[in-house]
């Protein structure tokens, strides 16, 4: 798929107008749903093509935060060979309790995967996770980034960030 026909398909797809509260709490007039892309499987092939090409020899795996995240770091694994992990939003109070599901070392690189980017909090998040188990966050890319805060609160907490689309991308003005 070009980015031409995928910007199409994720607009046509994903993209709601409207009054619409964000993670971040800021309000908007409209909304990018991600799980309306992400549930398509041709637009969802395309995406691991997409983030693939940022899974280089020193990228050891591949993360996603859930629930967004998930299917993302899913569809490139599969387009990579490589493994992933899934970082939960916290803890569940049953079976190992833990924040990271997947096999991560110490030292191991991890290419972190984002849906749809506001502040970057909950990116940040999952980073900051993966950082205190020992493991190094080589860069974040997100799938489209709102212009709204994200890269620069990103890049300022140390990490690499990149996107794959911006709102811009997609025509959306606000």
């Amino acid at each position: 798929m070009t980015t031409e026909e995928l910007i199409k398909r994720i607009k046509e797809t994903a993209y709601l107008t409207g009054e619409f509260t964000l993670r971040s709490g800021k309000k908007s007039n409209y909304y990018l749903d991600k799980y309306l892309f992400e549930t398509c499987p041709d637009i969802l092939e395309a995406l691991a093509e997409e983030f693939s090409r940022y899974v280089d020899k020193d990228v050891d795996i591949i993360a996603g935060a859930e629930l967004g995240g998930v299917a993302l770091a899913a569809a490139t694994a599969v387009k990579t060979g490589k493994n992933w992990l899934i970082v939960r939003n916290s803890k569940k109070g049953y079976g190992t309790g833990n924040l990271v599901e997947g096999k991560l070392k110490a030292g191991d690189s991890v290419l972190l995967v984002e849906d749809i980017a506001t502040t970057g909090g909950q990116v940040l998040e999952a980073a900051n996770i993966i950082s205190q188990a020992g493991a190094k966050v080589k860069r974040i890319v997100c799938v489209i980034d709102r212009l709204q805060g994200a890269a620069e609160n990103i890049t300022s907490a140390g990490y690499d960030f990149e996107s794959i689309l911006t709102k811009e991308d997609l025509g959306i003005k606000d």
